[in-house]
């Protein structure tokens, strides 16, 4: 993520804003991100008050292991799916304990996964009343599609807290 994206990060520090309103804490766990949207909610000052950490689950056995993705779901859905990105984000808030957590999962490239093409993305969130995977097919290059994803999981979970 660009340092001087500011718009994402006046939206990162207005969600930090509502989290700490509402007493409430995030986690991420992140798969084609590999630690992208942990640093853009950890660039902000004073975001120990509501980002609890993150799991960077690259490897398929990680995301089983760390944050106990089932065997029968990667072998029915796959790593590159909505049940997959549910699952990690459901992982990372029973790993940290926090309110809310973000996953991201998907093709970056350069090579298809899973018969999926680059740019295939799935960002999940899990929180009180929430279980949601969001599907995404993003243009761009490897860098431009690993940072349109942590954008996009920002959005989604601005629009989750607004109601």
């Amino acid at each position: 993520m660009d340092d001087t994206d500011e718009t994402t990060q006046a939206i990162v520090r207005a969600l930090h804003a509502t989290l700490r309103e509402r007493g409430a804490t995030l986690a991420t766990a992140e798969s084609l991100t590999g630690g992208l949207l942990a640093g853009l909610f950890t660039a902000v000052p004073g975001s120990s008050a509501t980002y609890a950490g993150g799991l960077v689950t690259y490897a398929t056995e990680l995301k089983q292991s760390l944050l106990g993705v089932p065997d029968a779901l990667v072998a029915e859905h796959g790593v590159v799916s909505g049940a997959c990105a549910v699952a990690m984000a459901q992982g990372a808030r029973t790993v940290t304990g926090a309110t809310y957590a973000l996953s991201t999962t998907g093709v970056a490239g350069p090579d298809r996964q899973e018969g999926h093409p680059v740019g295939t993305v799935f960002v999940g969130v899990v929180g009180p009343g929430v279980e949601r995977a969001v599907p995404l097919l993003l243009p761009g290059t490897r860098s431009e599609v690993r940072s349109r994803t942590c954008r996009e999981a920002v959005s989604v979970l601005t629009q989750i807290l607004a109601g």
